[in-house]
């Protein structure tokens, strides 16, 4: 696995530190070692020089055979005992004469028995002290510790002789010390010096981090400014120094930013020419000032009924009825149309063929046919619009004459009712009047609300909560028929482009129609979720009494209705809403088992 600049930087630096921490460790180490043989070895020296004074003064003292007066002193078994006992890296202190038998021990039982058996082997300390540190550290560290002693002469004089020559040589002192014993002081004095480095080492690695992080920031955002490049955005920003080598790398990535900025426009610009132009219903063309084509859209290679990979670098054919407007173009040096000609099979055509011409020579030709059929075509659509919508306005002018009317006609009616309050049979005749009045009424106001154009406020809209707004009532017109009424609409759905008001209304509308068409009960589902293509779907899906086939194609038809006090204009209003809002709907049902609603809406 490869690793990151960072983490390389952050291990390097920590090596390095770690490497001088234990360089100085080890200097430590061999130090302090050294410093605890040569002090112990020293009061092992203090402990022999002890001895060797007690045995001269018991020796000088006289009274019998000198090794007996060393055996049997009780200061000299006290100095051999407390010596041991105080000091803990001592082992054994010992007098062993020339004969190898131990004279004095601090360990009674062993005098009288030959060194070899009753001493452990042991080196000289002396050596220790002069080897290096690293044998002095392996002495040191050996598992079950080494034995070193540190041996004094002794030569002692009678009392009962006198002169130089007199002095008998007895043996030696011998004081052994254990590494094993030195290790635990050695250890405690470690203890502090190997917590600071574990410290230093730490912080040693949190400076390293630190660092990389300062040291490696411009290049995480020249990185990070290379992937957004990547991912098509242009002129991106980049938080650089404003001084040194990152601060030219910073300017020149800019540079190279703001030049694909400029390539990405020019071919965007061309991009929508080029769609424009092969989307066009004229025939366009661009030839060479020699008259072969340079570019043609899908209508001109209709129209000359070649293939794209035919047209490129090739003249017009010469039969064509095109190329004699090129060539006279290209005679004359002027631009020649409009000229009207006809194809065979493809109808009238208006042909201009203009000349580019440059400073001191034509630089191309632009050739052009419009279709007159299709400017006949539209022509007529346009006059047939202006009369739609003339005539909306005038229905809609005739409806609100209508409706003024139908206003007095019910003021009138309801005094003539108040005057007529005693005649039953009379008033039988106002009620239907009345009722018949209201209904064509609201035949008007579904009218107007059908042909008035709306003025759509489009903005992002979450539909969880719009949905939620409108439930109380959809809720309480359930409740009516013991219809189960649930919603599944996520949080998480992107929201749509729309206008709330008008959703929410076509929302209610398909829902209580779905509840009417329930009388003994049933189950309603609203639900929505994402679909592909930046679409959102909201389903309506009812258990009701469904929709006859013969009358699916009708039910979005103003004023169509099937229930027996419907105006027919709900579903309509419904469909218009939709369509307001660039959707689509489409509509399931089974008689007898129910009908589904499907509405399909932009993402925002």
């Amino acid at each position: 696995m490869a690793l990151s600049i960072k983490t390389k930087q952050v291990a390097g630096v920590t090596a390095l530190v770690g490497v001088v921490v234990i360089l100085l460790s080890a200097w430590f180490l061999a130090n302090v070692a050294r410093v605890y043989i040569a002090e112990t070895k020293a009061r092992a020296d203090l402990v022999a020089r002890t001895i060797l004074q007690r045995s001269f003064d018991v020796v000088a003292a006289g009274g019998g055979d000198p090794q007996r007066q060393l055996q049997d002193d009780p200061g000299l078994q006290s100095i051999l005992l407390g010596a041991v006992a105080r000091d803990p890296t001592m082992l054994y202190a010992a007098i062993v004469d020339a004969n190898g038998i131990i004279i004095a021990h601090n360990d009674r039982e062993q005098q009288g028995k030959p060194a070899i058996q009753a001493l452990p082997p042991a080196n000289d300390m002396t050596a220790l002290l002069d080897a290096g540190p690293i044998a002095q550290i392996r002495a040191l560290s050996a598992t079950e510790g080494q034995t070193y002693e540190v041996r004094q002469d002794l030569n002692v004089q009678p009392a009962d002789t006198s002169g130089p020559g007199a002095a008998a040589a007895l043996g030696s002192i011998r004081v052994g010390v254990l590494t094993l014993l030195i290790r635990p002081e050695l250890i405690t004095s470690l203890r502090g010096p190997f917590i600071t480095a574990i410290v230093v080492l730490i912080v040693g690695s949190l400076v390293a981090m630190l660092l990389a992080q300062i040291v490696l920031r411009p290049i995480h955002v020249l990185r990070s400014g290379l992937a957004r490049l990547g991912r098509g955005e242009l002129d991106v920003p980049l938080d650089l120094p404003a001084e040194g080598e990152f601060a030219d790398l910073g300017d020149s990535l800019k540079a190279i930013s703001a030049r694909l900025a400029d390539r990405s426009h020019l071919a965007g610009q061309k991009a929508t020419l080029e769609s424009v132009v092969d989307h066009l219903e004229d025939a366009v063309a661009l030839l060479s000032p020699e008259g072969t084509l340079l570019f043609a859209n899908p209508a001109m290679r209709s129209a000359l009924r070649v293939s794209e990979s035919e047209l490129t670098g090739q003249p017009l054919p010469a039969d064509h009825p095109y190329q004699r407007v090129v060539s006279d173009a290209l005679a004359t040096g002027q631009s020649r149309g409009p000229l009207p000609i006809s194809l065979p099979d493809a109808g009238d055509r208006l042909v201009i063929c203009h000349l580019i011409q440059g400073p001191d020579r034509p630089l191309g030709l632009l050739l052009v046919a419009r279709n007159l059929a299709y400017l006949n075509e539209v022509e007529s659509t346009l006059s047939y619009s202006r009369k739609l919508a003339a005539l909306g306005r005038l229905s809609a002018g005739i409806a609100h004459e209508v409706k003024n009317p139908l206003n007095a006609t019910m003021i009138h009616l309801e005094l003539l009712k108040m005057q007529l309050c005693e005649s039953p049979q009379a008033m039988e005749h106002v009620e239907v009047i009345a009722a018949q009045v209201r209904r064509l009424d609201e035949v008007v106001q579904g009218f107007l609300k059908f042909t008035r154009p709306e003025n759509l406020k489009l903005q992002p809209i979450a539909l969880a909560p719009l949905i939620q707004e409108v439930m109380p009532i959809i809720q309480a017109e359930a409740d009516k028929s013991h219809v189960d009424a649930r919603v599944e609409c996520p949080a998480s759905l992107p929201f749509v482009n729309a206008d709330a008001g008008m959703l929410q209304q076509a929302f209610l509308n398909l829902a209580l129609n779905a509840c009417q068409a329930m009388p003994d009960g049933g189950r309603l589902r609203i639900a929505a979720a994402a679909r592909p293509n930046r679409r959102v779907e909201i389903t309506f899906e009812d258990t009701g009494v469904g929709i006859a086939p013969k009358d699916l194609a009708k039910i979005f038809d103003l004023y169509f209705t099937t229930k027996k006090q419907g105006t027919g204009i709900g579903l309509s209003l419904v469909y218009r809403t939709v369509q307001l809002h660039d959707g689509d709907i489409e509509v399931q049902s089974v008689p007898g088992h129910g009908t589904t609603f499907r509405i399909q809406l932009r993402q925002a």
